[in-house]
Order: C-alpha cells, then sequence, then structure tokens
C-alpha cells in the first residue's frame, strides 16, 4: 500500500491549473488570482487630510498664539485650486486634498473660529495629520501576486487601486457519484436496509466551500453497467469524484465499471485510516479519485486528497497547507502500519497552547463525532502511544467551512 504522502503526490501529479478567466471584481472575493493584481494609481492621489480641522503653513505656528485668516473650504472631492499663503489657512476635512502652499493640520479640537479668523496656541511640525501622496500604495505597485485566494480585504484593495475587472482561475467544475443499492435521497422514506445518502451533499458543500462548482450526478447502482454510464456523464468537468464501491466486496464495482469505459488506474489503497480503499487514476485526461462508501473516511479523504488537487487545479502556490501544532488532550494508543486521523477537538489552555482531544470512538460511519470535530489528529505509522501533552501535528477542519 502507498503512504499518505506518496499517493497525495501521484495524485498532484496528474492533476494542472485550470485557464483563467476575467471576471468583475464583485464577484472576485475566493477565486484565485491568475495574474498579479496591480495598482492603477496612488493612493493617496495626493496629499490629504487624515482630520477635520484647517491646512496651514507650520512655520506660521511656530511662535504660538497666532491668527490665521481662512481664505477657503475644500471637502473632499473639492480641492482647493489656489494657493494658501503666509499667515492663511483653508478649512479642510477628512480626505481633503491639502492646498498648495501648506503642510499641516491644524485640527478643529485645537481651533477658535470667530468669523474669517481662526486662532490658535498650538505649534505644529510639518506633516501633521497629513497622509502623504502613495502612503498606502504607488501606480504599478503588484499589490496581490498571482496564485492567492482573494479575500474581501484584497477585492477592497484591488476596488481602491482602480480595478474592476481582474483575472482568476476558472473554478474547477467536479462530478460526484455516490453507489450503493441502499441509497436514497435525504427526505425520502427510508425502507428496510436503506439509508439516506448523505456522501453526496456532503461533499457538495465541502467542494463549494473550497471554491469549486459540485456537479451532483445519480446515485449509481451496484451493477457494472450502472457504473460505466458514468463516462456519459462527465463532459464539460474536471474532475470525477465517486463515493463507495472501492472495497474489495462483491457489490464494489467502481474500479471495474470504470475501467471497461476507459478508466486508467493509478493506485489502489493506501496505508490510512480511515479510508484504506481510495483509487485514484484517468478516465481519459479526467482525474479521478475514488473515495471510500463510509463517509467520514470520504470526508478525511477528501480533505487529505482533493481539497490538494482542487487548489492545484485552482493555480494556488501552495498546494498543500501544512499540519498546525498541537498538544494531545488525552492519551492515544500506540499506532500499526497505516497513517491515522483521529477526528478531534479544538481548545486553548491556560498557557495559550493549542490542545487536541481526540473521540474515544473513531469509527468511520460516525457523522455526528465528526460534525463535533475540528482537527484531525496525524499519527503516524507505527507511532508509540502518546500521552496527554505530547506534541502533535494536527489538520484543522473548523476553517473549512469559515
Amino acid at each position: 500500500m502507498l503512504s499518505v504522502a506518496q499517493a497525495r503526490e501521484r495524485i498532484l501529479e496528474g492533476v494542472f491549473p485550470l485557464p483563467a478567466e476575467v471576471v468583475p471584481l464583485t464577484e472576485a472575493c475566493g477565486r484565485v488570482s491568475a495574474a498579479p493584481i496591480m495598482a492603477g494609481l496612488f493612493n493617496p492621489p495626493a496629499n490629504v487630510s487624515s482630520m477635520d480641522g484647517y491646512a496651514v503653513r507650520a512655520a506660521d505656528l511656530s511662535a504660538g498664539g497666532v491668527t490665521l485668516a481662512c481664505i477657503a473650504e475644500a471637502p473632499a472631492g473639492h480641492p482647493f485650486t489656489g494657493t494658501a499663503g503666509p499667515g492663511q489657512c483653508v478649512r479642510i476635512f477628512t480626505g481633503s486634498v491639502m492646498p498648495t502652499g501648506t503642510d499641516a493640520v491644524l485640527i478643529q479640537e485645537n481651533a477658535q473660529r470667530e468669523g474669517a479668523g481662526v486662532h490658535t496656541t498650538h505649534t505644529l511640525a510639518p506633516g501633521t495629520y497629513v497622509r502623504p501622496k502613495g502612503q498606502d500604495f504607488a501606480a504599478g505597485q503588484m499589490l496581490v501576486p498571482a496564485g492567492q485566494r482573494l479575500s474581501a480585504r484584497d477585492v477592497g484593495l484591488a476596488a481602491a487601486a482602480n480595478n474592476a475587472w481582474v483575472r482568476v482561475a476558472r473554478r474547477p467544475r467536479v462530478a460526484i457519484a455516490a453507489t450503493g443499492d441502499e441509497l436514497l435521497l435525504p427526505g425520502s422514506p427510508i425502507g428496510a436496509g436503506q439509508i439516506a445518502n448523505a456522501n453526496t451533499p456532503m461533499l457538495a458543500a465541502l467542494l463549494r466551500a473550497a471554491g469549486a462548482e459540485p456537479v451532483m450526478l445519480p446515485v449509481l447502482r451496484d451493477d457494472m453497467a450502472d457504473v460505466a454510464t458514468l463516462e456519459r456523464m462527465v463532459d464539460g468537468v474536471d474532475m470525477l469524484l465517486t463515493a463507495g464501491g472501492a472495497s474489495v466486496g462483491s457489490h464494489d464495482l467502481v474500479r471495474r465499471g470504470l475501467e471497461q469505459v476507459g478508466l486508467k488506474t493509478d493506485f489502489w489503497k493506501i496505508a490510512m485510516r480511515p479510508g484504506r480503499p481510495l483509487m485514484s487514476g484517468h478516465l481519459g485526461r479526467l482525474p479521478f479519485i475514488g473515495l471510500p462508501g463510509n463517509p467520514v473516511a470520504a470526508f478525511v479523504c477528501s480533505i487529505v486528497f482533493v481539497l490538494p488537487a482542487l487548489r492545484r487545479m485552482a493555480g494556488l502556490a501552495q498546494a498543500i497547507e501544512p499540519p498546525v501544532r498541537a498538544i494531545l488532550g488525552c492519551d492515544v494508543p500506540e499506532n500499526d502500519r497505516r497513517m491515522d486521523h483521529l477526528r478531534a477537538t479544538l481548545a486553548h489552555d491556560a498557557q495559550g497552547r493549542l490542545v487536541a482531544t481526540p473521540f474515544p470512538v473513531q469509527d468511520s460511519a460516525m457523522l455526528h463525532v465528526l460534525a463535533q470535530s475540528q482537527a484531525l489528529v496525524l499519527r503516524a505509522p507505527h507511532a508509540p502511544a502518546g500521552r496527554a501533552g505530547d506534541k502533535c501535528a494536527v489538520i484543522r477542519i473548523d476553517h473549512v467551512f469559515a
């Protein structure tokens, strides 16, 4: 069996960044930049006031106790086009362009206005309460590199830099097909031996959170001919996921059914728990990952293998997110030859350390435990028993849907 790292690397070798497209800035949040976002102007575009008050010449206030002549008012968006000379000032507001001849702002709290006269006893240094031109960024400056998932903050930055459109990677379209005669749509009357299909909606939600577009296919029955129909349902998608039918039982027919229509299997079975019966390959040029049928195993394998593949397809600079360091919140037994992914809660102790506490029962069909988990504690093959307080590595899953 392949190790988890080997399997993931093999999957990543078979996926490539998708073509780019240009989208309105209003639709860019969550997308991955396919080209650097550049500044089209200076911000601020000129020296501007950071406070309400009066634009003054700092030299006029050097002695204190001075009355200046207010010669104009210049709200933000309406710059004063003249020049302030010695002994003169201009009424301005936050964001107002500093008039020619002025170099500081006397805030209104420190000024007494009487008609056209402005009196103050305060002194100022040049530049006081002035935001210089380009303080935030300069025209032509790179603001966001290529290969970065755009946040709302990035969108605001791009807008301030006068970008209305941005170049982003196309969203991966991922087909999902669950398999099994026992599966019914959630909300259906459940008969003897039947269960609700949790995998398709769960995986679709995970894919959406990761920035992909899920394409939910009908449930496939335990019949090789039914499985083979997948080949006719995946036009226009970038990846195919199946859930179930990947083990060694007589009704686990995904691999055999798809091989009849051209699947080239790369590997099958990995040294991992949960998720040993994981398949990977290509159906023509289409990357294929066959997930286990147990919902927890399907979710964990999606976190470990599918999300890195989607990040690679989206053009993110870093396909694999490094684990987070924590300490164990309870004792754990020694591990066998498979890498373990223990569902766990997270908390912080009195010293501020991240504490990961695995649940006592780790059955791969227990979705209630998964729903309460914030992390997967990684246990290397043949790891010795761990004690509460020992260091550990975790994959955080609480941020996936944030």
